[in-house]
C-alpha cells in the first residue's frame, strides 16, 4: 500500500467509494446521485488535503481535510481491518497537532477506530444539524504535549 497525495484523476475512484458506502450503509438516506458525488468529489480534492491510499494502482480510500476538520473519511470494504485506515490517521497526525470530525452515533465500528486512535467525544446532537438528520458525533484528536 501507498499513501499518495490525492489529485484530480482520483474524481470517479473517491466518489465511487463514497456511493458505494452511502449505498451499503443501512441508515444512510439516499441524498445525492452518483453524478452529484463525483461534483461533490472533484470540490473536495480541489480544495481540501486530500490523502489517498493505493494497493496495486486501486485506489482502496481516502481522507480529505480542510484546515482542522477530517470532512471525509472512506475505505473500501477490502481495505477495512487491514491497517488502511490507520495508515491513512497516522499521516494526517503528521500534517496537524490537532483537528476534528463527525461521525454518526449509529456508526459502531468508525467509533471504535477513532476512540482507538485517540480521539475523544466533543460533543453529540441529535442529528438537527445535518442533511440525513441523523444522531451524530463530534470527535476531536489533539497530539499530546
Amino acid at each position: 500500500m501507498i499513501l499518495r497525495q490525492g489529485t484530480a484523476a482520483d474524481v470517479d475512484a473517491t466518489a465511487q467509494i463514497l456511493g458505494d458506502w452511502c449505498e451499503a450503509t443501512p441508515y444512510i438516506p439516499a441524498l445525492h446521485t452518483r453524478d452529484e458525488d463525483r461534483q461533490f468529489m472533484q470540490t473536495v480534492l480541489n480544495r481540501h488535503d486530500v490523502l489517498i491510499a493505493e494497493t496495486a494502482g486501486k485506489v482502496q480510500g481516502f481522507i480529505a481535510r480542510d484546515q482542522t476538520e477530517i470532512g471525509q473519511f472512506y475505505l473500501t470494504p477490502g481495505a477495512r481491518g487491514q491497517g488502511t485506515g490507520a495508515a491513512l490517521i497516522a499521516e494526517m497526525k503528521t500534517r496537524s497537532d490537532q483537528f476534528w470530525l463527525w461521525c454518526f452515533q449509529a456508526n459502531a465500528g468508525a467509533r471504535r477506530f477513532y476512540e482507538r486512535h485517540g480521539f475523544v467525544v466533543d460533543h453529540m446532537t441529535n442529528g438537527m444539524g445535518n442533511e440525513e438528520n441523523l444522531p451524530d458525533i463530534r470527535y476531536v484528536w489533539r497530539a499530546k504535549s
